[in-house]
């Protein structure tokens, strides 16, 4: 159902920083206005208010809003819309419209689908793609191995089955295997290189798993 097919579903665009609010304006939804990035006491509330956030902003800050909802256990009762501000491979994945007003009009009217929801092992979620370069270790999709010593990218992104891999190695020869599983883990020597949905780490990393969440995202795409 969507916002405006059932006037008994409510709706808000969230917008997140000053590029979310300017990416919001004219928006036919009510707007409510919050910082990058924005955590339990901006997206919380909102919860319980609303059946349907459309987030304007980045990769990274629709993440938070999804950690919000995962974490508060609202992911089958709260539909998700996204206009992103800048390049997003989430959008990219799920095929959303790359004109902001045709982005904007789909969030606030489209029909919602389940899509397979990627956590991690920290409580984070995986939404368009993560990174690491130079690592040295181990990983494995599911039970395969999908490299055992030095990589020179690894690369984890959500699919329809749950997780997808590419990890290239070789520092002249470049070669690339791709793995396709429910869930990837990767244990390494100390690296800072982590990058998720945008977003550094923001400490070293020695180990981390993304796995398929046993609930699904209700995004709208149409």
């Amino acid at each position: 159902m969507t916002v405006t097919e059932d006037p008994a579903v409510r709706g808000t665009v969230v917008a997140c920083g000053a590029a979310g609010q300017r990416a919001a304006a004219g928006a036919e939804l009510p707007v409510t206005a919050v910082g990058t990035r924005p955590g339990k006491p901006e997206i919380d509330s909102l919860l319980g208010e609303y059946d349907r956030l459309v987030v304007a902003g980045t990769d990274g800050d629709l993440a938070a809003v999804v950690v919000r909802i995962m974490r508060r256990e609202r992911l089958s009762d709260v539909s998700l819309g996204y206009l992103p501000v800048a390049p997003s491979p989430a959008a990219a994945r799920w095929r959303l419209p790359a004109e902001p007003s045709a982005a904007l009009a789909l969030a606030a009217g489209g029909a919602d689908t389940a899509v397979p929801l990627v956590r991690d092992d920290t409580g984070g979620v995986l939404l368009g793609a993560a990174r690491l370069e130079a690592v040295k270790g181990q990983a494995y999709c599911d039970e395969q191995v999908a490299f055992d010593g030095e990589a020179a990218a690894v690369e984890i992104a959500p699919d329809d089955a749950g997780v997808l891999a590419r990890v290239t190695r070789g520092r002249f020869l470049k070669r690339t295997a791709i793995f396709h599983g429910r869930a990837f883990q990767i244990g390494c020597l100390p690296t800072s290189s982590l990058v998720i949905d945008g977003i550094p780490a923001g400490r070293e990393t020695t180990r981390r798993t993304w796995y398929r969440h046993t609930a699904d995202l209700r995004l709208v795409r149409g």
